[in-house]
């Protein structure tokens, strides 16, 4: 082959191999594109059922809201004639109906419920879970949480008075629970209560303050019935799902 031929014919072999080249590449941009179209269809996808998510959780904590505003008004509606006369109180952030008068629940150091305490509970209990019994579909749980001051006696250190109080708290819960529970009026309702109600003893850790910090001892030994929505349920549902 002259040079003119292998000019020719490598011109020739040169300007294939660039075609075949193009193609090849073409190929590849062609590939590139179509997964950036799948990642931009699969992103559209996941940014939708974020705002599906969004959007439910948004509606669990609505309806968790005025669920909870309705408790409350249903609550005052049909105490608020008695929170003075029992010295109680309802706290609409944590619907906790609070009964604040130790001497009035428990002698000092004992679990056993004074005749006065037994009164109030008597009459409160059963009309508590019929304002509750309106709303049951949305409450996971109550809680009947027994709270003490930080003190024991003298001679107790700050740690054996914290679980002495628990013991105590504890203890007086139970007796509360006991006590409602066996009341004529709950009877319809006692495999309800005896599912959703519970006892809890918090010894000395949700200690009541005065307005300079310092402990309010008086305060800080009370009874409370908290009603716990089922809205964080329904959430943790969701993002389950």
């Amino acid at each position: 082959m002259n040079p003119g031929s292998e000019r020719i014919f490598g011109s020739g072999v040169r300007h294939l191999a660039d075609e075949d080249s193009g193609e090849h590449w073409l190929s590849v941009s062609d590939l590139m594109a179509g997964l950036m179209m799948v990642f931009l269809f699969v992103s559209i996808a996941l940014m939708r059922d974020a705002l599906i998510e969004r959007d439910k959780i948004k509606e669990v904590a609505i309806t968790y809201q005025e669920n909870q505003v309705a408790l409350y008004d249903a609550l005052m509606t049909e105490f608020k004639d008695d929170l003075q006369r029992w010295d109680a109180d309802i706290e609409q952030a944590t619907l906790s109906f609070q009964f604040k008068s130790p001497d009035v629940l428990f002698d000092t150091g004992k679990i056993t419920l004074k005749p006065a305490f037994q009164t109030i509970l008597s009459d409160f209990f059963p009309r508590y879970l019929s304002v509750l019994m309106q709303f049951r579909d949305s409450i996971d749980e109550v809680r009947i949480e027994g709270h003490t001051s930080s003190v024991w006696n003298q001679r107790s250190t700050e740690e054996e008075a914290y679980f002495n109080n628990m013991e105590l708290s504890q203890g007086r819960t139970r007796s509360v629970l006991e006590y409602v529970y066996t009341l004529p009026g709950v009877a319809p309702e006692r495999r309800w209560v005896k599912k959703h109600v519970a006892a809890v003893g918090f010894s000395s850790s949700r200690l009541i303050e005065n307005h300079d910090g310092s402990e309010n001892f008086e305060r800080s030994r009370r009874v409370s019935f908290r009603v716990i929505t089922n809205a964080e349920t329904q959430i943790r549902k969701i993002l389950e799902r």
